[in-house]
Formats: structure tokens, C-alpha cells, sequence
């Protein structure tokens, strides 16, 4: 290979994620800015260790001059204790989704909020955020929290299965906001009652786990449904939502703009998101007609 276009490594590290869309999103883009980058997937389900080998893999990729990785469920909270330096963001959210290695050095940063925010504003306008009810305090949550009290949310309350998780995470997110705007969810039933949108942030969707994380008749038309979830991109809880007349948004928009900006940090170029968007969406039209 040329020294005038050298091989430029990144790369994905999370469970289940073999049809995870990022490889093709960043190396098409970076063909399309005529750079040679290659995207590799570290799948902890299938890396001796699971989990416990993330500061392995992490190592691993430093050591062979990665550019940075994506990092994505489950360790998107604990990779923060195996690096450097983070940015203000992922300090504050306690999640990290993009690890960049510079100067021998690791430092997290999370474009997962950037890419929520970005998605809502184009996919729900004019979508009520007085009242909102989000589903799942993991990494993912936090990202979609910390958008929400950037774009003006009212109130977010928050249901996990884990109530201790929560706790903290209503905790976390009130300190940042310097005021009572998160809260930990009552009992779903009475909190979607109230509710003017629902946002999916637990794995609950993907293909590796089936299902929906709310039951059909809490559904209402007049509450829009997000969910971060992106393969499958209509994912049940989606479908049930259509089926009620609810405003949706899938996570696809999410995926797309959270890797554009990961790309621009690993690579320095001027990434078009809109053309990401665009060759996402053609994607998913094809496959559908090929389905």
C-alpha cells in the first residue's frame, strides 16, 4: 500500500454486534473522502474473557496504531476506568462510545448524545418533551438524557430494571441540570398516562434480544415513541407504536450521526453526515425490497 494513502485502523468493541452497520458507515465514508480505513469488529461475545477482556483488547488496538474504536454495549461505563483522559461529556455522563488514541495516549469522548440530539430535531419537530419516560440508565440512557436536558426537556422520568441504577442515575443527571428534572419512574402504567413521548434505551429490540420493552396497551396516539435501537431498524416496539398512531422515530438517525461524528474524531476529515444519512436510508430501502 502507498505511503500517500496508509492504512488507517478503527474499529468496534461490545457484545452481539455482528450486524452492527458502523463498519460499513465509516468505510464507505472514508472511500467516499478517498482514504483506506478499515473498521474491524472486536465482538465480546466471541473473545475469550467476554467483558473482562476489554482492557486486553484496548491495549491491543493501542499497540497497533488503531486510530480509536467505537465502544457500544455492554462496557460503554466501565471502559471510562481504562483510559487516559475523557472529554467533559463523557465525564459527565459517566459513558463513553468512542475512544481515540493520540500521542501514545487514550481518550474517551461520547458522540451518542450529539447523534440523539441531532436525529429527534430532524425526526420528531415540534415533539413535546414536557413529560418523558425513558426506558433503561445504561450508557445508551445516559447519552439520551443528556440530550434531552440539551434540547429543553420538562421532565424525564426513568425506568430500570435495576432501582439502585436508577437511583444513581437520577442523582447524576439532577447534579448536572443543578435541579429537579430527572426522576425515577412510579409504576410504567401511571407514568406513560402522563406521558407526552417514550424513548427505548435498553437492548430490548435487537436481534440478539427479541422483544419489546413496553407492553401494546400503555400506547397511546397522542405519545411519540423513539428508540435507540437500529438493527432491526423497525423494531417491534416501533411496529406496535404505528399500529397505536403514535409519532416514532427509529435509530437509525441516532447511529448515523453519533458515527459521523466519531469519524471526524478518528480521522480529522470534514465528514458528510447527510451523505451517511442518505446511503443509510438507501440501505435500508433495499434490504426491505430484498426482504
Amino acid at each position: 500500500m502507498s505511503d500517500d494513502n496508509p492504512v488507517l485502523r478503527t474499529g468496534l468493541i461490545g457484545a452481539g454486534i455482528q450486524a452492527s452497520r458502523s463498519p460499513v458507515m465509516h468505510m464507505r465514508e472514508a472511500r467516499a473522502l478517498g482514504l483506506n480505513l478499515v473498521y474491524d469488529l472486536f465482538d465480546l461475545d466471541r473473545i475469550d474473557g467476554g467483558v473482562a477482556a476489554l482492557p486486553k483488547i484496548l491495549d491491543h488496538v493501542r499497540e497497533r496504531a488503531y486510530l480509536g474504536v467505537n465502544i457500544t454495549h455492554p462496557v460503554k461505563q466501565s471502559v471510562l476506568d481504562f483510559l487516559d483522559d475523557c472529554s467533559d461529556d463523557a465525564r459527565a455522563l459517566g459513558a463513553c462510545n468512542t475512544v481515540v488514541f493520540k500521542d501514545g495516549r487514550s481518550k474517551g469522548y461520547n458522540t451518542d448524545w450529539i447523534g440523539f440530539a441531532e436525529s429527534f430535531r430532524r425526526g420528531l419537530p415540534g415533539a413535546s418533551l414536557d413529560a418523558v419516560v425513558q426506558l433503561g440508565a445504561g450508557g445508551a440512557g445516559s447519552a439520551v438524557t443528556y440530550a434531552l436536558l440539551k434540547l429543553g426537556a420538562r421532565r424525564v422520568a426513568v425506568h430500570d430494571v435495576d432501582p439502585v441504577r436508577a437511583g444513581n442515575f437520577v442523582e447524576r443527571f439532577n447534579s448536572l441540570a443543578e435541579r429537579e428534572l430527572v426522576f425515577a419512574a412510579r409504576a410504567l402504567d401511571r407514568e406513560i398516562a402522563d406521558a407526552t413521548g417514550v424513548i427505548n434505551c435498553t437492548p430490548v429490540g435487537m436481534e440478539k434480544h427479541p422483544g419489546t420493552s413496553l407492553p401494546a396497551p400503555l400506547l397511546r396516539p397522542d405519545v411519540w415513541v423513539a428508540d435507540i435501537v437500529y438493527v432491526p431498524l423497525h423494531t417491534q416496539l416501533l411496529q406496535l407504536a404505528e399500529a397505536a398512531g403514535c409519532r416514532t422515530l427509529a435509530g437509525g438517525g441516532m447511529a448515523v450521526f453519533q458515527a459521523a461524528e466519531a469519524f471526524r474524531l478518528f480521522t480529522g476529515a470534514a465528514v458528510d453526515a447527510e451523505r451517511m444519512l442518505r446511503q443509510f436510508q438507501q440501505d435500508v430501502t433495499a434490504e426491505k425490497g430484498a426482504g
